[in-house]
């Protein structure tokens, strides 16, 4: 049995791994690399393992990071079936549209401006290759067996996190290897906490937050403050947010800070078609998280859904006071970079910085109070205020995580951390070694381990 790690190593991105045993070879997460370049040409570089030889994709979740590669594999040859929960699928039917969209929309930006170093510049994948890849995504519901052959086969567990996260559980050759997705928060305030994994011979866990602790100041609070200081001096709060999740949560915030007279009322607009059709998604499957379906009713109103071009433009010829959320999360793209071109100068202004920030990102830049940043060819000089509000993280920190595993009831043969910067990963592997005793590695791009194979047992029964 072995075990290659093709993406999410020494980084946060490009989750992809390789499992060969019992006569089948499955790609667990077929994401996309983010943040700097070198990460980024990987994206464009032919594929590490040959996707007609693949018998199963399985993605933990929709997260482009996890997902976003799919149409190249599918156009690269890949015929097979995409395993995901109802949740994921549907999630994946929004975002990897919209990825394909906004990489053509790009792609014919640069041309017709000229900036690119490209002649011409093409999209890493077009729209037509997503709907291909979505054709073959096969629903699966939590914790069902699914086999893939008669000794392999996989169940998917509850991993909070976003709708539809789910962790990968794996029995192959008389063996169990758990891939831990993105785990969730106990208390997130959309999504239920993570169902806790009882055993694995084998576990990749990621490890985000590794070597951090989330503030414990209610978001409410921050986000108040953030607004109130922001709209006395006139401005605007300008949010860049990943579509799933993180602006469903923010929306949440907000309903609540308008409903009990927390927050001023001003217009607040929800600027990314993704993520104004993933806020539908949480009506539809009102019972994979916390809300009611009134408080999932609340979120859809809490802003002006905007979709089409002509209405985000408006918003940029607006002044404040008032919130624009739009994606991408870590500024990489998408509809956020002309609200940062048209109000990052303005001091009256704040940036609100709400998620993660990989390295390399134009995100990890205004984190970093960097006194310009790069947009479309051009350096855009940031005179707004940034703040940063940690408390809103999707991902378990190192006690949370440190508590979710500890649930186990027994200790994994070997542990592999993945998913994280190189000091966060390295920080977990730390502490589970020395408060779980467990054998922790933290792999490096395209290693492979030999995984000992248990006695042959039918999968999944």
């Amino acid at each position: 049995m072995r075990l290659t790690f093709l993406g999410a190593t020494e980084t946060v991105t490009g989750s992809k791994y390789l499992l060969e045993a019992a006569g089948v070879r499955i790609l667990i997460d077929c994401g996309l690399f983010q943040g700097t370049k070198n990460l980024r040409l990987r994206n464009w570089s032919p594929p590490p393992v040959d996707p007609a030889s693949l018998d199963a994709v399985v993605v933990t979740h929709a997260h482009i990071d996890h997902t976003g590669y799919l149409p190249v594999l599918v156009r690269m040859g890949y015929k097979g079936p995409i395993y995901a929960t109802p949740g994921t699928r549907d999630l994946c039917g929004v975002m990897l549209r919209d990825a394909a969209k906004l990489q053509e929309e790009e792609a014919e930006y640069a041309n017709r401006h000229g900036f690119s170093k490209h002649r011409p510049a093409l999209p890493l994948y077009t729209l037509y290759d997503a709907e291909r890849a979505l054709e073959q995504i096969e629903a699966r519901e939590f914790d069902t067996p699914v086999l893939l052959g008669e000794h392999a086969g996989f169940r998917l567990l509850p991993a909070g996190h976003i709708l539809g996260a789910a962790s990968a559980i794996f029995h192959m050759a008389g063996k169990v290897i758990a891939f831990s997705g993105d785990v969730g928060r106990p208390n997130d305030p959309i999504m239920r906490a993570p169902t806790p994994l009882a055993h694995a011979d084998y576990l990749i866990v990621e490890s985000t937050y590794g070597d951090r602790l989330h503030d414990t100041t209610d978001p409410l609070d921050e986000l108040e403050a953030l607004f109130d200081h922001t709209f006395r001096r006139g401005g605007v709060v300008v949010i860049p947010s990943f579509a799933v999740g993180r602006a469903q949560a923010i929306l949440r915030y907000i309903s609540i800070l308008k409903t009990t007279g927390r927050m001023a009322n001003v217009p607040v607009f929800l600027d990314s078609p993704m993520a104004v059709s993933v806020t539908e998604l949480y009506r539809r499957h009102v019972s994979e998280h916390r809300l009611t379906m009134s408080e999932a009713d609340a979120i859809s109103k809490a802003a002006v859904m905007v979709r089409t071009v002509d209405q985000s433009k408006e918003i940029m010829n607006r002044r404040g006071p008032m919130v624009v959320i739009a994606g991408s999360g870590m500024a990489t793209g998408g509809r956020v970079l002309h609200h940062l071109k048209a109000f990052a100068p303005d001091s009256r202004n704040t940036i609100a910085l709400v998620g993660y920030q990989a390295a390399g990102t134009r995100g990890a830049a205004l984190e970093a109070h960097s006194p310009a940043i790069k947009l479309h060819g051009e350096y855009i000089p940031v005179r707004a205020a940034v703040e940063s509000i940690s408390s809103l993280s999707a991902h378990a920190d190192y006690s949370e995580m440190l508590d979710w595993l500890g649930k186990m009831t027994s200790a994994p043969e070997r542990t592999f951390i993945t998913h994280g910067e190189p000091a966060a990963a390295d920080a977990l592997r730390r502490r589970i070694a020395e408060q779980l005793h467990w054998r922790c590695d933290v792999p490096s791009y395209l290693e492979t381990v030999e995984l000992a194979e248990g006695h042959t047992a039918r999968a999944c029964t």
